[in-house]
């Protein structure tokens, strides 16, 4: 295990305990999450280091990098995936001109929605660090998706760079987000969807929150704190765009790990006044999209 000294966000190095959790996914095991005295960012501390942090995805309720569709839960997403998709084509399509239509997703998984991409025009360049999901991604789409090594070596630009609840996981955060800005064209645009710690769900279900999802989800976004970290790095917050899905499929998780067992009635009304309480307020929902633009 790796122990931060440092605030990722701020540098500071006083941390309070917030809450700990349980890796109910795979190994069983508890860990800490911390929050920052002077600036209130959340991480997981102490945490898996880059070459132990493996382990901890091998699972095939893991379905992003599975594609599973075992158990009602996993079908249930596959279901809403796709109409996931559908709402982040016209979201990218929304952003970007009709000749500049570059994209570069982060953690792309097994694909599919770098297919659709594909299918509507996109010139598409996947990253994907999972050796599973990176090979489905290659052979059932003929994607170029490539190991996260390649990152640090790209030369092309884009206009659109993606992270579907990806920023959570990466280890050295603020080299991400340095790199962001130097992959995107002038004025291109950062798409990043996260979780967040300040929805109704979170506040409800607590320590079972399944969005926590210890240790792979190394940091547990607030709103103002993502958009600090962004513009300091030359990335301005645009606007924020509610995942209404989200509180479903976290609130079904959150009732399996809290009473070992699927109460889909307490999920979707969990779910649905998650919802209801973030009301116009996107920054509110369980999960949110932040489009950055670089400066």
């Amino acid at each position: 295990m790796e122990i931060l000294i440092e605030c990722p966000v701020c540098k500071a190095q006083t941390f309070e305990n917030f809450i700990k959790c349980k890796d109910f996914t795979v190994s069983q095991e508890l860990f800490q999450i911390v929050n920052c005295t002077a600036c209130g960012f959340k991480f997981t501390n102490p945490r898996p280091g880059p070459l132990e942090i493996g382990k901890y995805y091998e699972s095939s309720d893991y379905i992003s990098h599975s594609n599973s569709s075992k158990g009602i839960i996993n079908k249930i997403y596959q279901v809403v995936r796709k109409r996931a998709i559908n709402g982040k084509i016209h979201l990218i399509n929304s952003e970007v001109g009709k000749s500049e239509k570059s994209i570069l997703d982060i953690g792309c998984g097994t694909g599919e929605f770098l297919a659709a991409c594909k299918s509507q025009g996109w010139k598409t360049k996947g990253i994907e660090p999972n050796d599973s999901a990176r090979s489905q991604g290659i052979n059932n789409f003929g994607l170029d998706v490539q190991k996260e090594e390649v990152l640090a070596s790209l030369t092309e630009r884009f206009e659109i760079i993606s992270m579907w609840h990806v920023l959570e996981h990466v280890h050295l955060l603020r080299t991400r987000v340095k790199q962001l800005y130097s992959l995107l064209n002038d004025r291109g645009k950062a798409i990043i969807a996260v979780p967040n710690y300040t929805s109704a769900d979170a506040e409800m279900y607590k320590e079972h929150w399944a969005a926590y999802d210890v240790p792979r989800h190394l940091y547990h976004f607030s709103p103002d704190l993502i958009k600090r970290l962004f513009k300091e790095e030359g990335l301005t917050h645009i606007k924020s765009l509610p995942m209404v899905y989200d509180s479903f499929y976290v609130s079904m998780l959150s009732e399996k790990y809290k009473s070992g067992s699927n109460n889909f009635f307490s999920a979707f009304r969990n779910g649905f006044m998650s919802n209801q309480k973030a009301g116009n307020n996107p920054e509110r929902y369980s999960s949110v999209i932040y489009i950055f633009q670089k400066d």
